[in-house]
């Protein structure tokens, strides 16, 4: 689901930066407004490695293939921090590994972080609940990973759909865009199960990772 440069035009790009500017500052805000801000540095810093990793490993899908995101994970996991984590992952594949673009930075943030703290705040419906049950645990780390894909597929549908260039034959790119968003469709599933196998996991082992968001 990364946009590379040159896709888009300039004033999508800019509306990307636009949008994700404020939220950038909100979730830096509400991190600032913690008791130690810089306790999760650690557990952010590991999981913007692992956003930065996991991009590479490729998932065939004939016809196409897809790669895990983990957006779900990081917004589950990290809370607020799952934003910058995300746009600091995207701006590094950008410029070591010409993955997605500096021009769409703005916007693949926007289409892989917003859907994150999405995730974050659906994960956090299991405070209502029993959160210390692993079976709420694992469905609610099920339903913040299956989301966080799903929203991330709707906006590049989306965008790409609603920007396509004129001089391209817009009925193939329509179709290739559809492809590339059903293929996302297993994506979905995996990334569900495993965020919601990581949640009961640290519920075992590590409770105190989930409730520090």
């Amino acid at each position: 689901m990364h946009i590379p440069d040159g896709i888009l035009p300039a004033t999508v790009c800019a509306a990307g930066y636009a949008a994700a500017a404020p939220v950038t500052w909100y979730s830096v805000r509400r991190i600032n407004q913690r008791e130690n801000p810089r306790a999760d540095i650690p557990k952010a810093s590991l999981l913007t490695a692992a956003f930065f990793v996991v991009s590479w490993i490729h998932i065939p899908l004939p016809p196409t293939s897809v790669h895990l995101v983990l957006n779900g994970l990081l917004g589950v996991v990290l809370g607020y921090f799952a934003f910058p984590a995300i746009l600091i992952g995207l701006f590094f594949q950008a410029v070591m590994f010409q993955h997605g673009g500096l021009t769409t930075l703005g916007v693949n943030a926007i289409i892989m972080g917003l859907p994150a703290l999405v995730s974050y705040y659906i994960f956090r419906m299991r405070n209502i609940l029993e959160k210390k049950s692993q079976l709420i645990t694992g469905v609610f780390g099920f339903v913040a990973g299956f989301a966080a894909i799903g929203i991330s597929v709707a906006l590049f549908l989306v965008i790409l759909l609603t920007n396509i260039p004129a001089e391209l034959d817009v009925a193939t790119e329509r179709t290739a865009i559809y492809t590339l968003a059903l293929a996302h469709l297993p994506l979905m599933v995996i990334e569900g199960v495993f965020t919601g196998l990581v949640a009961v996991f640290l519920q075992r082992v590590r409770p105190q990772l989930l409730d520090s968001i």
